[in-house]
């Protein structure tokens, strides 16, 4: 495995290739190392690239279906495992943050008629993302339990009254309260120190994206 700087130079540059060869109107800015953690635990990312441009909706439509090709792309490239493949990050216009607020509105629309009914909720199927901010939102409801259901693309969440029976199809497929869609521990690319460096486009693009924790953090989008 690459350390951790020279993944993102190469994921910079299979980012420059979509911006020329594939002609997408889009600047980038890469985050590396602990700047480029998710401050809300969504992700366990190590490398995160933000983008903006004319053509960034095309990424963020059908509910981030181009995002989650990137991010599976971007795997390849690196030679990820399947569960570290959420260490590589690409968002769109801010479309996680948004999408990531919806999920917390429907886990407390969830809670309140799963109060009302004494009966369970279940969630339509998500992905991994989606269902990990529903365990986290949820967690602190502590008068219900939560449990992962149901395999590959029809896997979601299923809301519990605290004190029901959870039928034996429904068990062994997440923990109680919150994270019963871990892959494993938090790893790296090998790299040491989290230095993160990111911003490996145009230096005259916008500034920014300073990261905390002593990463360096810098940050620039790419036309």
């Amino acid at each position: 495995m690459e350390d951790l700087q020279q993944s993102a130079q190469r994921i910079a540059s299979f980012v420059n290739m979509l911006t020329t060869t594939g002609g997408l109107k889009l600047k980038f800015r890469i985050t590396a190392g602990a700047g480029a953690s998710d401050p809300d635990g969504f992700e366990r990312r190590d490398i995160y690239v933000e983008m903006k441009g004319p053509d960034a909706n095309l990424l963020t439509s059908r509910n981030g279906e181009g995002l989650r090709a990137l991010e599976t792309l971007a795997g390849h490239i690196l030679r990820l495992d399947p569960l570290e493949a959420e260490r590589v990050s690409f968002d769109a216009n801010d479309f996680k943050a948004q999408k990531a607020e919806e999920m917390k509105d429907l886990a407390t629309e969830a809670a309140e008629r799963v109060r009302e009914s004494g009966q369970p909720y279940r969630f339509p199927p998500m992905n991994p993302r989606e269902r990990r901010i529903l365990h986290i939102a949820l967690k602190e409801h502590e008068d219900l339990q939560t449990q992962s259901s149901g395999e590959g693309p029809r896997r979601g969440v299923v809301l519990y009254p605290s004190d029901y029976a959870i039928p034996r199809e429904d068990r062994g497929f997440g923990d109680r309260r919150g994270s019963g869609d871990r892959r494993g521990g938090r790893g790296g690319f090998g790299g040491g120190g989290g230095r993160g460096r990111g911003g490996y486009g145009d230096r005259g693009g916008d500034r920014g994206g300073r990261g905390g924790g002593g990463d360096r953090g810098r940050g620039g989008y790419r036309r």
